[in-house]
C-alpha cells in the first residue's frame, strides 16, 4: 500500500511539475512555430525554384552544336561562359532591324554588320561554386578571327568577330585565342543594363574627376551617383573623355557590374517576391543563351550559388603588352602572351585562386581608383 501510494504521489508531482499534459500538447506552440519556419523555408526555396524554370524558360537561345574545331572540354565541374553585350542592331539592306539576335542566328545566312560587341567576357565558374571570376578582352585585342565553322579567316580587332561571323564566329574566336573550351555562350541586350539598374533602384558609382564624353554629348560630375536607366547604360559605354580609353571604360564596366551585383545579391531584393521577379525579368528578357543551356541547368547553377556574395567575385583584365597603330586597322591592343598563356591555363586547370594569388595586380581595383 505504501508503495502504492508512493507512486501516486510522484505522478502527481510530475503532473503539477509538468502541467499534467503530454509533450506534445504542452509544447504545441514550439513544435507549431518550428514547422511553419520550416513549411516557410522550404516554400521559399520552392517559389524560388518555380520562379527560377518560369524565367529560364523564356530566354532566346542560339544554335551553337555546329560548331568545329575546338579545344577539348576541360576535366572537372567548373564552367567557363562566354560573356557578350550587344546591341539591338541596326538595320542593313536586305536585313530587317526588328528581327531578333536568335532569329538571325537561325537564318542561313548571319546579317555581317548588323550587331554590335564592345563587351566581350569569360565568366569562370569554379568546381565547388564558391569562386566566380570575370575576365574581359579589350574590344581592340589583335587577333585572327575565325568563322561560324572554326575556319581562320583574318586578323584584325576581336570585336570584329561578332559583327561579322556572329555568336559561333565570336566562340570560336575566343577558344582558339585561349585555347579553353567554352561550355556556354550568354548574350546580353544593353538594353538590359537598363532594365537591371531600375529593377535594383539604382546602382551606386563614384567618379573620381569631371569629364566630357563628345561622343555621347554628356558632363559627367565628380562625386557619388546612382545611376539608373538610360543614365547606367550611358556610363558603362562611355570611352571617350576618359584618361585610358578602353582600359578605364572595362574598369568602369567591371565595377559597375560589382556594384550592380552587390545590390542583386542583397536580402532586400532576395527575399522580396516583387524586386526579385523585377530582376530576373529584367535578366531574362534580355539575355541570349546556347540552345545546350537548358533551363534546369541554368536553376541548377543558379540554386548553387545562392550562397555568393560579391565578395567571392573577381574581376580581371587579360594581360596587356601594350598598344600599337596598324595601317587600314588603327589602334589595336597586343596581349602578353606568356602571361596570358598562364592565365588561361588556370581558368582551364580551375586553378585561378592561384593566378590571382601570384599576380594580384591584374585585379580590378576600386572606383576610386580609376578615371
Amino acid at each position: 500500500m505504501r508503495n502504492r501510494d508512493f507512486g501516486r504521489r510522484y505522478r502527481e508531482a510530475g503532473k503539477r511539475r509538468l502541467g499534467g499534459l503530454p509533450f506534445h500538447r504542452r509544447h504545441r506552440k514550439l513544435i507549431v512555430g518550428v514547422l511553419s519556419f520550416v513549411l516557410i523555408v522550404v516554400g521559399a526555396g520552392a517559389s524560388y525554384a518555380y520562379l527560377l524554370n518560369s524565367k529560364f524558360g523564356n530566354i532566346a537561345k542560339v544554335k551553337t552544336s555546329g560548331l568545329k574545331n575546338r579545344p577539348d572540354p576541360d576535366k572537372g565541374k567548373a564552367l567557363n561562359v562566354m560573356l557578350l553585350g550587344s546591341d539591338k542592331g541596326k538595320a542593313l539592306p536586305g536585313v530587317p532591324a526588328h528581327t531578333t539576335l536568335a532569329q538571325d542566328a537561325k537564318a542561313r545566312k548571319w546579317p555581317s554588320g548588323k550587331y554590335r560587341s564592345d563587351t566581350l567576357m569569360i565568366v569562370h565558374i569554379s568546381a565547388n561554386r564558391k569562386h566566380v571570376y570575370l575576365v574581359s578582352i579589350p574590344r581592340d585585342t589583335y587577333t585572327m578571327l575565325y568563322d561560324a565553322t572554326g575556319t581562320a579567316e583574318r586578323r584584325e580587332k576581336i570585336n570584329a568577330a561578332f559583327s561579322y561571323y556572329g555568336p559561333n564566329g565570336t566562340i570560336s574566336t575566343i577558344e582558339h585565342l585561349t585555347n579553353v573550351r567554352m561550355r556556354h555562350l550568354a548574350i546580353i541586350d544593353w538594353a538590359g543594363f537598363k532594365d537591371l539598374s531600375r529593377a535594383v533602384g539604382g546602382v551606386p558609382v563614384f567618379i573620381p574627376k569631371p569629364f566630357y564624353d563628345p561622343s555621347q554629348k554628356i558632363q559627367w560630375n565628380a562625386g557619388k551617383q546612382t545611376l539608373e536607366g538610360k543614365k547606367a547604360l550611358a556610363y558603362v559605354r562611355t570611352r571617350y573623355g576618359l584618361q585610358n580609353g578602353d582600359f578605364d571604360r572595362i574598369a568602369r564596366q567591371q565595377n559597375f557590374l560589382r556594384a550592380m551585383m552587390k545590390k542583386m545579391l542583397a536580402k532586400g531584393t532576395l527575399r522580396n517576391p516583387v524586386k526579385l521577379t523585377r530582376t530576373l525579368s529584367a535578366l531574362t528578357q534580355n539575355l541570349t543563351v546556347d540552345a545546350e543551356w537548358n533551363s534546369g541547368d541554368m536553376r541548377g547553377l543558379a540554386l548553387s550559388l545562392r550562397g555568393t556574395q560579391a565578395e567571392d567575385v573577381t574581376f580581371l583584365t587579360a594581360p596587356v603588352a601594350g598598344t600599337e597603330t596598324l595601317p587600314g586597322v588603327g589602334s589595336v591592343v597586343r596581349l602578353d602572351e606568356m602571361k596570358t598563356a598562364r592565365l588561361f591555363r588556370a581558368m582551364k586547370r580551375d586553378t585561378m585562386g592561384g593566378y590571382v594569388r601570384k599576380h594580384p595586380g591584374d585585379v580590378l581595383k576600386s572606383d576610386k581608383e580609376i578615371s
